[in-house]
């Protein structure tokens, strides 16, 4: 991924290209921001059958999905929104079929910041580095600026619940209510093939690192009971919010060193 530099203040590069994708499987691709820090980089899934285009998460909305990858809104498509944290919510206002748990404030978003400093503050999290560090390494074009950055509001055309069915041709997703994260948080289910699109209640850490449930709406008993019910669930493959992908075993052990984390005991 290469970018051309402007004479900006922050230095920063115009990126030639925006977003990135991989193909993971039949009819499922994964679409990240290589241009964003890992801290904010989320997964964006996108997962298409004939006839629909189911997008999961919808990234930082730095730079338009609908205008650098239109296909994503081709015939008919909707935007699930697992949590309404800025690297989840940022294009949802972009799809005219934008579907959330009726716990996350996507018409009235929290605000967010492109720099460690506002952002550890708004979200509640404490965040080592220097609070003027920019999370961003490149622009998407030569007048953006990201100081000015904000969340638009989305407007929800149908609120989830857990137990829902999302049918798509040929696939069925179950969604999961797994508050903890936000009180709001959702996975999408698909029993068939025993996959789970996970958000950010879990995803692969590495030694040291822990689930975020200090943040402002972020609640720890509730957290606990999401990971228990994690933990008991038939599952082959994690498809997360962040990072790779993972196995089911791997997700129950992170469950289980959550809630032993958490409770002193075992599951």
């Amino acid at each position: 991924m290469t970018a051309e530099r402007e004479g900006h203040a922050d230095g920063l590069p115009v990126a030639e290209q925006w977003y990135d994708s991989r193909v993971v499987g039949e009819g499922l691709t994964v679409i990240w921001e290589p241009h964003v820090l890992p801290l904010l980089r989320a997964n964006i899934w996108h997962l298409h059958t004939p006839g629909f285009n189911l997008v999961i998460d919808s990234g930082l909305g730095v730079a338009s999905l609908r205008g650098c990858l239109p296909h994503l809104f081709e015939g008919d498509c909707a935007v699930v929104v697992t949590h309404a944290h800025l690297d989840h919510m940022g294009s949802a206002h972009e799809f005219e079929q934008c579907w959330a748990h009726s716990a996350e404030p996507l018409g009235a978003p929290h605000l967010g910041a492109l720099r460690r400093g506002p952002l550890s503050e708004a979200l509640g999290l404490e965040l080592d580095g220097s609070p003027d560090e920019l999370l961003i390494d490149a622009r998407p074009h030569a007048e953006y600026d990201p100081s000015a950055y904000k969340l638009s509001p989305a407007r929800v055309t149908r609120q989830l619940h857990d137990g829902d069915l999302i049918e798509l041709p040929g696939r069925t997703l179950t969604v999961l209510h797994l508050p903890g994260h936000t009180a709001g948080s959702i996975a999408l289910y698909e029993q068939e093939a025993r996959s789970l699109f996970s958000g950010d209640v879990v995803y692969d850490l590495e030694p040291g690192e822990q689930l975020l449930d200090e943040m402002h709406g972020s609640e720890v008993d509730s957290y606990i009971a999401s990971m228990q019910r994690l933990a008991t669930l038939p599952v082959d493959m994690v498809y997360p919010g962040h990072g790779h992908s993972f196995d089911g075993t791997r997700l129950r052990e992170l469950a289980r060193d959550y809630v032993t984390s958490r409770t002193g005991g075992k599951i």
